[in-house]
């Protein structure tokens, strides 16, 4: 599976359980830890670990290994590190307050979905 195919999997696995405002940035040129991120919005804890569960889920139906998930207990901002895209599920104070797109600002980012945060 290329990055592309990726992308619109993980894109399509947060889409099925109503993640709110997903985020794409292409972070390529700005790190060698992964090519990109995808950021989410969960409505809560059991939210974001549903949100979670179906990436890793859809993902490794397609055979995606998952190099790690961090944060699933507590669920307030959950990490699927998928090696070349790193998925971050968050609750909106988290992702309010972390601001990975303004932390990330000079990526690429693309807005995904219709569903957008209240």
């Amino acid at each position: 599976m290329n990055l592309e195919e990726m992308k619109q999997a993980v894109v399509e696995a947060l889409e099925d359980v109503k993640a709110i405002d997903i985020r794409v940035l292409d972070v390529s040129q700005l790190t060698s830890v992964t090519s990109c991120m995808i950021i989410a919005t969960g409505s809560s804890n059991r939210h974001t670990r549903a949100l979670a569960d179906n990436v890793q889920k859809k993902l490794k139906e397609r055979g995606v290994r998952i190099h790690g998930v961090e944060g699933a207990q507590e669920g307030e901002w959950v990490l699927v590190d998928l090696g070349d895209i790193v998925v971050h599920i968050m609750l909106p104070s988290a992702r309010d307050y972390y601001n990975l797109e303004q932390l990330w600002g000079a990526a690429e980012s693309r807005r995904h979905g219709a569903r957008s945060g209240a």
